[in-house]
């Protein structure tokens, strides 16, 4: 048996964490000493091993305890989970090594490596340090914060259940892990910016993607799918059925050039803060051709996107697009509204 602080030690736990643990029943102890305090047994630090495996994949506490004390609950599965995780940071770890020992070797013996030995590493070294500065990094939760790390290998490792498992993008448990991704995007992007530049940073850089976060192209389209499922029907509540089948067509030909769209504008938008110069307008009709190729140009229709763009924020998320963005094209072509 061990005493609440002699555990707490152990696992490298506060005993306010336990004893937080113990007053929401997520960890009770086996027994108490004679005195009162907290005795546990070996049964409870298995169970605490589990509880902090699955916050370590991002899962919520109220959920580690509904999950523990289902029928489903399975110390094996969260051990298994954990392996694999561990296995695939172990195997981008080799990857990187062995990508550097071969240039260490090169440049020891005085030899030039090779432009494709160069590419190799940059293609494992992370990707966001090729995309962001030092200091942007320590602002990006995704990169900087281990819990968002950790919430976010958890939503690749369900996608991935979900894929293999033959799930629908347009189903129930597809709807659903859509909205937490997309919850999860919002939190680990910081900004509006940030997430208009790891948007385009995913579309040029699948490679690097797949080998740094597990995200196969079969993975991402999963996922985009049902992140788009689960948009369309909040786009269906607003507008025609036949806008809607229009935007699907569009987002199906043409969606990919809204990523490199937007970095165009961001760039002008650091040239040129007052969006008064050729570029800026340039930018603004390229932005306004392609808004009218997704919806049309029924002046009820823009209408009523502009209100459930504004009304429902679920629309906005992922987009990188924020306000930002759109007062800079309204400055720069100020007649056509309906571009917002």
């Amino acid at each position: 048996m061990l005493k609440v602080g002699e555990l707490a030690a152990a696992a490298g736990l506060t005993v306010r964490t336990l004893h937080h643990y113990d007053s929401i029943g997520l960890l009770r102890p086996s027994a108490r000493s004679d005195a009162g305090y907290r005795l546990y047994a070996r049964d409870d630090v298995a169970r605490l091993h589990q509880i902090q495996a699955l916050r370590a994949f991002g899962m919520r506490l109220a959920d580690i305890g509904l999950y523990l004390d289902s029928p489903d609950a399975s110390p094996l599965a969260v051990v298994e989970r954990q392996l694999a995780a561990l296995e695939r940071r172990m195997a981008e770890a080799a990857r990187m090594r062995a990508a550097l020992l071969g240039l260490r070797g090169q440049l020891a013996r005085g030899e030039q490596p090779a432009l494709s030995a160069w590419l190799d590493t940059l293609q494992e070294m992370s990707v966001y340090e090729r995309y962001f500065s030092k200091e942007e990094l320590d602002q990006l939760p995704l990169y900087s914060d281990e819990t968002v790390k950790a919430q976010w290998r958890a939503l690749v490792e369900e996608a991935q259940a979900l894929v293999d498992a033959g799930s629908a993008p347009d189903g129930a448990a597809a709807g659903a892990l859509a909205q937490r991704w997309l919850d999860a995007f919002e939190a680990g992007s910081g900004s509006q910016a940030f997430a208009g530049r790891i948007n385009a940073m995913a579309a040029r850089e699948p490679q690097a993607m797949q080998a740094q976060f597990g995200m196969s192209p079969q993975l991402t389209g999963f996922v985009m799918a049902a992140i788009g499922e689960l948009k369309y029907a909040v786009w269906a509540r607003y507008l025609p059925a036949d806008v809607v089948a229009r935007m699907r067509r569009h987002h199906a030909t043409r969606g990919g050039e809204w990523t490199a769209l937007q970095e165009r504008v961001r760039a002008a938008m650091q040239a040129d803060p007052g969006a008064t110069g050729t570029t800026a307008r340039a930018l603004a009709r390229d932005w306004l051709a392609l808004f009218h190729d997704m919806v049309g140009d029924d002046p009820q229709v823009v209408a009523a996107f502009r209100q459930a763009s504004a009304t429902e924020p679920l629309l906005r998320k992922g987009t990188g697009i924020g306000e930002a963005v759109l007062e800079w094209l309204r400055k720069a072509m100020p007649k056509p509204a309906s571009a917002a």
